[in-house]
């Protein structure tokens, strides 16, 4: 019997590549015993409600965008009243979560890996009744992504997110807020703060940290203090870019499940889309809640 399969795909995405490989996706999923239903995404949130009203109906869906049709349609699954198998094909101009599951790039192998790969069982953020599949995040950079036209994301992929972000180095704003985790509380003014599932955020790997795994039901957290002065800031890039924990202007950890309190509204990203303005925010992992083919390995780690 063939496996059916909901092929969802963003004609946008990227540099629109998708439109050129289209047919050779869908004869790799034919030819690997499929029979295959063909959905280009029409506007924002489509993905999201086609897999939340019609997953069921079939043994796996595959989703072919960026990281905001990922994060749809995985947000779309965990909305589903069954959840079956996903399969990605990036398309995207940085595509942070393939890089993690070691997914390739070349968009045919990519289709292969989605129909005929290893499911693994993979972390999933809940947000405030929302879903998100590798990062949600707040502060310096965040608006980046989804404020960067979508032309010159495609024409200079990771260069759009630097130029744009270093608009915002004139006037870094910060947020007063009580971060809660486990017994632990942090105050202060947070020019940043992260929670990821991710060995690769924004195109960069390891911003993260090392020793990512993406089905240990953790999340790796960052929280960069207001620095008061130029040395402090130059602090803070140093210990980034290097990668090294040493100043006390950054709080890094692990964690299950953790909680915002933040002194005004405050603007979020999930998975690099806009994820809304919130007062107060709670996180949880549901922990291996979503299988996704990957090329094989049951553990991915950095």
């Amino acid at each position: 019997m063939k496996k059916r399969v909901l092929f969802i795909f963003n004609p946008h995405s990227g540099k629109g590549q998708i439109k050129n490989k289209l047919m050779d996706i869908v004869d790799i999923m034919v030819k690997s015993g499929c029979d295959v239903t063909v959905y280009p995404t029409q506007a924002r949130e489509d993905a999201l409600y086609k897999v939340q009203g019609e997953a069921a109906l079939y043994d796996q869906v595959v989703c072919c965008g960026g990281d905001g049709t990922l994060d749809e349609t995985v947000s779309g699954m965990m909305l589903s009243e069954k959840k079956v198998p996903l399969g990605y094909i990036p398309a995207g101009s940085t595509n942070d979560f393939a890089a993690s599951l070691k997914i390739p790039k070349d968009m045919l192998n990519a289709a292969r890996i989605a129909v005929k790969g290893t499911p693994f069982s993979c972390d999933v953020g809940y947000f405030n009744g929302d879903s998100f599949i590798y990062v949600a995040a707040f502060g310096l950079f965040t608006a980046v992504s989804y404020q960067t036209n979508q032309g010159l994301k495609n024409i200079l992929g990771h260069a759009a997110y630097i130029l744009e972000g270093a608009k915002s180095l004139m006037d870094i704003k910060s947020y007063h807020m009580r971060v809660e985790h486990e017994d632990k509380v942090y105050e202060g003014d947070f020019i940043y703060g992260m929670i990821s599932n991710s060995s690769s955020v924004g195109g960069f790997k390891n911003l993260a940290g090392k020793n990512v795994l993406l089905d240990d039901g953790v999340f790796e957290v960052t929280l960069i203090k207001m620095p008061k002065n130029p040395l402090e800031l130059n602090e803070i890039i140093f210990s980034l870019t290097k990668r090294k924990d040493e100043t006390e202007l950054i709080y890094s950890f692990k964690t299950d499940e953790i909680r915002f309190y933040p002194d005004e509204v405050v603007p979020w990203t999930l998975d690099g889309e806009f994820g809304g303005d919130h007062r107060e925010v709670e996180i949880k992992n549901r922990y291996r809640a979503l299988q996704i083919m990957v090329a094989g390995g049951d553990e991915f780690e950095k």
